[in-house]
């Protein structure tokens, strides 16, 4: 009995450590990075630039203009998958207005000499016409939630610390990438939901809540082995792409690194490769959504079959219906239940991209008007009790042809008549 004040003393500390480590984890200033806003940009990064000049100032100044000219063929070649020889030039002048920045990614000033690898971002909206694309735009992925994950000396780190793996892709510009990231800063509650364990958890209800906590519509993985001979020596990586809620490896490769301060360099290299290995997937169909991160689908009220046929026209009933189709179709088939006449709400219950949605709609009248109605309109429907499934017109599989006629056959030639012969005799009487 003398000894349960000092326990009950123990157990207070110990509760106050606890919560004291978990402030700590969750306030730590050194953490994930925010990713950079690059949807007004386009950027081409890597041009070697060797200039001398008069002085040193004139060498950089003579560098960057020709890191200009090179920056907007090498762009324009890579968007139009064209050589680079068969890219124009444009004006110094007109360059001056496109180009955004230039970021210096190493240089070395001498004398009456320049030598640098720049990068040069240009404006969106003012290179489109000179690139020949209608404000640049890529056709996008549906939003991938990034899972940047990094295992060095046996430890899997995602964005609970600062690492070079996801600076690079805090530091990647996605405006031309075929993927749309959703990629997380480490701020807040990301050490807690998106770490290295959550990528090994199979359940789909955690995984649906986090996609959609962070608006995504599925998981890509990006994860780099990295082994150092020794600190600061050379080091290699080995990078894995994976996709999904099972972590179904997409690709990989292998990167060196002479020593530890190329390391950012090799993670930059790194994010560029894993990024076409991602959209090169995407373009062979290997990134499909996984069905089973849709939810399930919400109860229907099923009315007896009097009742059904008893509903009056005047009175708005509530019907289920179900949208096959991507988010154009769901798009299209909201527009037109919400204009739809007799229809007074149409609330979305559940939106899956790709998949089948779910909208409660009230309307007076019968499940037979309504499907009628959106018949008349160019829908495909089917009913079911309180429920109408629709889908586009353009999914109607083609009308059977008609057989072609069975040909007739062809009567014989008949002979010519011949004329009725005379019963005169030919001689005069």
């Amino acid at each position: 009995m003398a000894f349960r004040p000092l326990a009950l003393v123990l157990l207070v500390l110990a509760l106050v450590g606890l919560s004291g480590a978990l402030y700590a984890q969750l306030e730590s200033a050194d953490r994930g990075i925010p990713p950079i806003d690059s949807s007004g940009t386009l950027e081409v990064t890597g041009i070697h630039v060797d200039v001398g000049a008069a002085d040193a100032n004139s060498a950089r100044f003579a560098g960057w203009r020709i890191a200009q000219r090179q920056g907007f063929r090498a762009l324009y070649a890579k968007m139009h998958k064209v050589p680079l020889s068969q890219a124009p030039t444009l004006p110094d002048s007109t360059l001056d207005d496109i180009v955004s920045s230039i970021n210096v990614e190493r240089e070395q000033i001498g004398p009456n000499r320049y030598i640098a690898d720049l990068g040069i971002l240009f404006d969106r909206a003012r290179a489109a016409p000179y690139l020949g694309v209608e404000g640049g735009e890529v056709q996008r992925s549906v939003p991938m939630l990034l899972i940047p994950v990094t295992v060095t000396g046996g430890t899997a780190t995602s964005v609970q610390l600062r690492n070079a793996w996801q600076r690079a892709w805090a530091q990647f510009r996605t405006s031309q990438s075929a993927i749309d990231y959703v990629r997380v800063s480490g701020s807040g509650v990301d050490p807690m939901l998106v770490n290295a364990e959550q990528i090994v958890r199979p359940g789909r209800g955690w995984w649906r809540n986090i996609i959609d906590l962070y608006g995504a519509a599925d998981i890509l993985v990006a994860e780099v082995q990295l082994q150092r001979a020794y600190p600061g020596g050379p080091a290699r990586a080995r990078f894995i792409a994976r996709h999904g809620p099972d972590n179904e490896i997409v690709g990989g490769f292998t990167l060196t690194a002479r020593s530890g301060d190329g390391v950012p360099a090799m993670m930059a290299q790194g994010v560029q490769r894993m990024d076409e290995l991602f959209s090169t997937a995407l373009a062979a169909g290997m990134l499909e959504r996984d069905r089973s991160l849709d939810l399930p689908p919400p109860p229907v009220l099923e009315l007896p079959p009097e009742e059904l046929v008893a509903a009056p026209a005047n009175v708005a009933n509530a019907y289920q219906v179900q949208i096959v189709g991507d988010v154009n179709i769901y798009n299209f088939a909201m527009a037109h239940l919400r204009t739809l006449a007799g229809i007074e709400a149409a609330s979305p219950q559940q939106i899956n991209p790709g998949g089948t949605s779910y909208v409660l709609v009230r309307y007076r009248g019968n499940i037979g008007a309504l499907a009628s109605a959106l018949g008349a309109r160019g829908w495909v429907t089917e009913t079911s009790g309180t429920v109408i499934r629709m889908r586009s017109g353009s999914d109607r599989p083609p009308p059977i042809a008609p057989p072609p006629p069975v040909p007739q056959p062809t009567p014989p030639p008949q002979e010519p008549a011949q004329p009725p012969q005379s019963q005169n005799s030919g001689r005069l009487e």
